[in-house]
């Protein structure tokens, strides 16, 4: 009973010596720090938690006893907000950009682990070119053991075969801070590739031991740029997560991708042709020779037919109706290529009157050594084709003597007479 009474009398000790604490001479509130709380709760007597901080560090502000003028103390907040919940820039003091406003340049050493790369994209409508201009990168995450990195770039066009679109600069060695200064250039890029198709910028390091390492990536929609004006991106780099692999894919993974990939294919439509690549074709007809000149010019992102991921293309050219079976021209093989370039040059003796009711078609072709050639892709040029092949058609006949360049896509559709035709 009197280790209870005693227990009792330190326990109303301590709570008078909380209201003096408390209380001023004139009876004002006042506050105590968090040293002397714990002081007075902790020891002698069971520890009280503490309900709200904020109780015990009130903000100055104005009030009837501050005078406007921070000396007085106003109410504190029933409850302090969760830092969480705000954003990061309201403690940094930064501003953040307006909805659907797009960042094309910052700088941002210290916003990004894995660098920031500077580059300009130029799309040139009348040469149906890409131009990517990769200029420097800046802040690279080090990959090597020497604290530095052998950085080289990548872009590809997506979506499209990753060798077909694949262009790569050179190597800089130990440097987190390199310079390029490379010019790689797309052709045969259309309207429509603008309007769809999105740049995938990949920084990497080479390692002349062990696999390349990612280092970071960027991705540009090529909506953002305009014909034959230059943007200018200096932007940080990005973190991809890895895709799974097919062949660590569950088997019925790999059922459901096949279904849902041609389920989209139905939807689109039957009459959808698979496009296999672009050729550029030069259409001339020649007053003086009476004949129509046809130049193979090259071709662009070509499908892949054998097992390295690469063709051995070459072209092929008939002048329909061919009673006699003599307009067959043919060029050389390019070994290992997705992206070739001809520069061949074939001649049609023919009267300009007469070319009116013929069809030019044009396939392309993988060689293959001791089989059948596999078909890559083709076009036909004529009166009776549509879009850009029926106006190519029509414009060299209303401007003989006149060169004219075009780029046409190559799609899966075999014309009947040349599937009779595969072999070299």
């Amino acid at each position: 009973m009197e280790a209870r009474n005693e227990g009792q009398e330190l326990e109303d000790d301590k709570a008078a010596a909380t209201r003096r604490c408390m209380r001023g001479r004139r009876g004002d509130r006042m506050t105590i720090n968090i040293q002397e709380h714990m002081a007075i709760n902790v020891c002698p007597g069971p520890i009280r938690p503490i309900r709200q901080i904020s109780d015990y560090f009130p903000r100055r502000g104005p009030g009837p006893e501050g005078g406007g003028g921070g000396g007085g103390f106003a109410e504190a907040p029933p409850r302090l907000a969760p830092l969480a919940l705000a954003p990061p820039a309201a403690f940094l003091g930064a501003t953040t950009p307006e909805d659907g406003a797009e960042v094309d340049s910052y700088d941002s050493d210290d916003a990004t682990t894995l660098g920031t790369l500077e580059f300009d994209l130029l799309y040139d409508q009348a040469a149906c070119t890409l131009h990517c201009s990769i200029l420097r990168a800046k802040g690279l995450k080090p990959m090597d053991f020497n604290g530095l990195a052998d950085p080289y770039v990548k872009v590809h066009l997506l979506p499209g075969a990753c060798k077909a679109n694949k262009l790569k600069t050179k190597t800089q060695r130990n440097t987190l801070n390199p310079v390029w200064n490379e010019d790689l250039t797309y052709s045969g890029i259309t309207d429509e590739d603008i309007s769809h198709k999105v740049l995938r910028i990949s920084v990497c390091d080479e390692d002349k031991l062990s696999h390349n390492e990612f280092i970071g990536e960027i991705r540009v929609p090529l909506r953002r740029l305009k014909p034959s004006q230059k943007k200018h991106f200096n932007i940080c780099l990005e973190r991809q997560v890895p895709l799974a692999s097919p062949s660590s894919m569950s088997a019925a993974l790999r059922g459901i991708s096949c279904y849902l990939k041609e389920l989209e294919q139905a939807e689109q439509g039957p009459g959808l042709l698979e496009e296999r690549g672009r050729i550029l074709l030069s259409l001339s007809y020649s007053s003086p020779r009476r004949g129509l000149l046809v130049g193979i010019l090259r071709c662009a992102h070509l499908a892949a037919m054998d097992v390295n991921g690469y063709s051995d293309p070459y072209v092929k050219t008939y002048l329909r109706p061919d009673v006699d079976k003599k307009s067959k021209h043919k060029t050389g093989v390019k070994k290992k290529t997705l992206n070739p370039e001809f520069n061949e040059e074939f001649f049609y003796e023919m009267e300009l009157s007469a070319l009116a009711t013929k069809t030019l078609e044009v396939t392309v072709w993988d060689y293959d050594i001791g089989k059948s050639n596999d078909f890559i892709g083709g076009v036909s040029l004529g009166a009776g084709a549509r879009g850009e092949a029926r106006k190519h058609w029509n414009d060299c006949l209303q401007q003989p003597d006149t060169a004219l360049e075009r780029w046409h896509t190559l799609t899966s559709e075999l014309p009947p007479a040349a599937g009779a035709l595969p072999s070299a």
